[in-house]
């Protein structure tokens, strides 16, 4: 049998995953035996790898883009080559082919551990760069994350309702049934405006 694993680290709406799952199926996964994942590579722990690394057995065939994708750890690395090797089962990594079926070639299983290294060194590289660029920006002044709401941000529609709810003639559960929001936007409005009112 041969499965896929294809992964980007944040959501569909984000990155498309779509590149990887093409080239998957031309190598002979399908939509069935093809497990997608929106998940950081260094992470560990992910829902959809174990569900593979557990389903596969001796004389399937894993496919992924790059070793990138299947892991940005080293040590996650070793531990999926040790799997492979006790289930004798092949990696296809992008162009690198690591044939566990018989005795893993020494020379073949460091070349994939060197290019863990880089997959990892690569992904500690780009976090530092954000970590610096976010610094260098506050350093300018400049706002990260999401910009503050402030009581002239709150829609027309709360102000509207407003009177009632001080006047004690509706709850917040009315009150965010009428403005059509919802409950936590109401509870987070009524606190900017009261905070604004102290």
């Amino acid at each position: 049998m041969i499965y896929g694993y294809a992964r980007c680290s944040t959501n569909e709406k984000q990155q498309d995953i779509n590149r990887q799952v093409r080239e998957l199926k031309q190598q002979g996964a399908t939509d069935t035996t093809i497990y997608l994942e929106y998940e950081s590579g260094i992470k560990e722990n992910r829902v959809e790898l174990n569900k593979l690394l557990n389903i596969v057995k001796s004389g399937d065939t894993i496919i992924a883009t790059e070793v990138s994708r299947i892991t940005r750890s080293t040590k996650q690395l070793c531990d999926i080559i040790e799997l492979a090797k006790g289930k004798h089962i092949k990696l296809v990594l992008g162009n690198f082919i690591v044939d566990c079926s018989k005795e893993l070639n020494p020379m073949t299983e460091g070349m994939l551990k060197m290019m863990g290294v880089f997959a990892e060194l690569e992904r500690n590289i780009i976090s530092q760069r954000v970590k610096s660029g976010m610094e260098n920006a506050k350093a300018k002044g400049k706002v990260i994350g999401r910009p503050t709401t402030t009581v002239d941000d709150i829609p027309s529609i709360f102000y509207k309702h407003y009177p009632k709810y001080i006047k004690g003639e509706i709850n917040k559960k009315e009150f965010s049934r009428l403005c059509d929001l919802s409950y936590p936007t109401i509870y987070k409005y009524l606190s900017i405006v009261e905070g604004s009112l102290a």
